[in-house]
């Protein structure tokens, strides 16, 4: 079946045509870095919807993160002759698209309409109270387990079978009583919404039948990323009676980088194998980087062993030598990356949003962060946790999400549990049971008839009094002139939140907790009067509290600062910037150390796994990259000797290169000379 190309394929390269073209059956685009793969999704999807005549509503692309669904859509609404064709399609995360189907097919698996989705703060709570362990890393260990089960659809029952050791099995067990209590509460987690579909695909033909009627092209982001359960969710939308699989998979298998979260890049094999006739096509021409670069990643990266062959290339010219830099130790590494960067951002007359330093783990962040403060550098940082995400302010916001909306069964949870006000979790079952049977939230349960026959009254009271504590906030919050500021103070004082941080953590922790529940009311009481100046009209505490809510799930979309860009390598992915500073290149740290115990096939593929990591690094430089490594680290109390990394050796610069030269490390004085040089040299014009 061809067809005329669509006028956006004609700024693509042949292989990148022939990707968008290739209607045939299954075809999976291994896509190398910097190589046009969200150009050639997009490209593809107004060709299947101008030229091929397929409905939008009928076409889903699948992705790892909201941002890049985001993008995508943005630039699919831009090659579109009616660009709000482009809010018709399914364009959405695999956890998104898993609610989605779970929303339209509740009923089939026995959830009520309204069911929560539990974040894994509240399910962190759940194992606690199964395990009976306030070991905070016990507790994270079974929640990990459980997850990876999930993913890789096993059964609470296989889970036990499967244990090796009496802490394996134990994690079953809790996995078996973890799956009652949330079904119980008419709640999902994040690991459900894709294994719920996945079996109710293929337990219910006739609801398998209507969503591959829904979705007649499937295209899949990310693709080397997939777990078996999203994998196995995709084939199940794809194969069908009689049916042609029609979709693409675009992936990079040396950007397999998340074998940790269940992620495996088996699933490039199994494709070949689940789908006999796939065509195979290789994006390799680079746009983002420059030769130099390039060679030094496909050096390090040629050391793992390959599914596929392919060689990255570009037509930037050789562009600036790599550079790699040893240290004396970590506080001199950040302070000369600190130099290097303002130096370097002067020299070029370049922003500072233009820089991006990289490292192995959130723990180097912090040495990086002051020296970049006192150089006076902006910056911003990824992958590390964010303010909304900390456990205390979840707590103070699930209350205002609650007055804001009662039907929030997550926000009643855990509100009504932190601090503990005598409600437990054979309370919170039965309440769930009977909020299921009345197809109702569990606050509307509280007060609904019949509870008295399911609740003792030492169990119902505390309920109760909790429910009209939170009406008699609501009440007061949407009224105009009601002020949001002692509305809020008067909440805290209520809940005792203080309190209960100091019963429950050392001085310390409990110290640091409570200065940023401060931190954020004080924020809010601001955004209530319109900033210091009043300028803006007074909010009441519930348009606070949608602020909030919205504020949480958007954040990270404000326009990008002229900042330095500071980051995890895990969260760099995707990411491309002018000039990157990897810093913390030794051995230990990239590759990271992990357990020397563990057998020879497991260090094998967990060292192959960090060569790909520091490949996603080196591939994020479009012109310039300096690799810094230390020759002494402190690690806790004490000072080590570290080594360089063996992917430094596997890059295989020019001698030149690779031996850092000691009069490469700045000192203050030369870095003044240097600025006088340059201030003295004619502009560039």
């Amino acid at each position: 079946m061809s067809h005329a190309p669509h006028p956006a394929a004609q700024g693509l390269n042949k292989p990148q045509r022939e990707a968008v073209n290739y209607l045939d059956g299954p075809c999976l685009v291994l896509a190398g870095a910097g190589s046009g793969k969200t150009k050639v999704i997009t490209t593809k999807i107004a060709h299947l919807i101008e030229t091929c005549g397929y409905d939008p509503r009928n076409i889903a692309a699948v992705t790892f993160t909201n941002k890049a669904a985001l993008e995508m859509q943005e630039r699919i609404a831009k090659l579109l002759r009616e660009p709000k064709q482009a809010r018709q399609l399914t364009v959405c995360t695999f956890h998104s698209l898993g609610v989605q189907i779970l929303r339209r097919e509740a009923k089939e698996l026995g959830l009520k309409d309204r069911f929560s989705i539990m974040d894994s703060d509240d399910c962190f709570s759940l194992v606690q109270d199964l395990a009976c362990t306030t070991d905070k890393q016990e507790i994270r260990r079974i929640q990990t387990a459980i997850s990876l089960w999930k993913n890789g659809l096993v059964d609470p029952e296989q889970a036990v079978r499967l244990a090796r050791t009496e802490d394996e099995a134990q994690a079953a067990r809790i996995y078996r009583n973890y799956l009652a209590t949330l079904s119980s509460y008419q709640a999902v987690d994040f690991d459900d919404l894709i294994r719920l579909p996945v079996e109710l695909f293929r337990n219910k033909e006739e609801v398998r039948d209507r969503w591959q009627r829904k979705l007649r092209y499937l295209l899949v982001d990310e693709y080397q990323d997939t777990n078996t359960c999203q994998y196995e969710l995709v084939k199940l939308l794809v194969t069908g009676l009689g049916k042609k699989p029609l979709f693409t998979a675009v992936g990079d298998d040396d950007q397999a980088i998340y074998a940790w979260r269940g992620a495996t890049i088996e699933n490039l094999k199994q494709l070949q194998v689940d789908f006999p006739d796939l065509k195979v096509i290789k994006l390799e021409q680079n746009y983002r980087s420059s030769t130099r670069i390039l060679q030094a990643a496909n050096a390090v990266i040629g050391n793992n062993p390959k599914l596929f062959e392919k060689q990255l290339w570009s037509e930037h010219g050789l562009g600036d030598p790599v550079k790699v830099l040893a240290m004396q130790d970590d506080e001199q590494e950040a302070e000369q990356v600190a130099i290097m960067i303002s130096a370097h951002k002067f020299e070029r007359r370049a922003k500072f949003s233009d820089y991006a330093v990289l490292y192995r783990g959130n723990h180097q962040a912090r040495v990086i962060e002051q020296a970049l403060r006192k150089e006076r550098i902006p910056y911003t940082i990824s992958g590390g946790q964010s303010f909304f995400d900390r456990a205390e302010i979840k707590d103070i916001v699930a209350y205002l999400r609650l007055v804001a909306n009662g039907d929030d069964d997550p926000a009643f949870i855990r509100a009504v549990t932190t601090p503990k006000r005598g409600v437990g979790q054979s309370t919170l079952e039965a309440l769930g049971a009977f909020a299921g049977q009345w197809q109702c939230s569990l606050f509307e349960a509280v007060f609904k008839g019949g509870i008295e026959a399911k609740l003792a009254d030492r169990q119902l009271t505390p309920l109760r009094e909790f429910c009209h504590f939170i009406n008699g906030l609501e009440a007061r919050a949407s009224r105009r002139g009601e002020d949001a500021a002692s509305l809020l103070d008067e909440m805290m004082k209520e809940i005792n939140y203080e309190g209960y941080l100091y019963d429950t953590f050392e001085e310390r922790a409990a110290q640091a907790k409570w200065q940023n529940v401060l931190d954020f009311t004080s924020w809010l009481k601001e955004k209530g009067t319109g900033g210091k100046d009043g300028s803006a009209d007074e909010r009441s505490l519930l348009e606070l509290t949608q602020m909030v809510a919205l504020m949480t799930m958007l954040e990270g979309k404000d326009e990008e600062p002229d900042a330095v860009r500071m980051s995890t390598l895990h969260a760099s992915k995707g990411l491309e910037f002018p000039h990157v500073f990897l810093v913390g290149v030794e051995e230990g740290i990239l590759p990271h150390k992990g357990d020397p115990d563990a057998p020879a096939d497991t260090l094998a593929a967990r060292i192959e796994e960090e060569r790909r990591l520091m490949y996603v690094g080196i591939t994020r430089a479009q012109r310039s990259l300096h690799i810094t490594w230390c020759k002494r680290r402190k690690r806790a109390r004490e000072t080590v000797n570290c080594d360089p990394s063996r992917f430094i050796k596997e890059m295989k610069l020019d001698e030149g290169d690779a031996v850092p030269k000691e009069e490469e490390v700045l000192t203050p004085q030369d870095r003044l000379a240097n600025l006088k040089a340059l201030l003295s040299r004619p502009k560039a014009v």
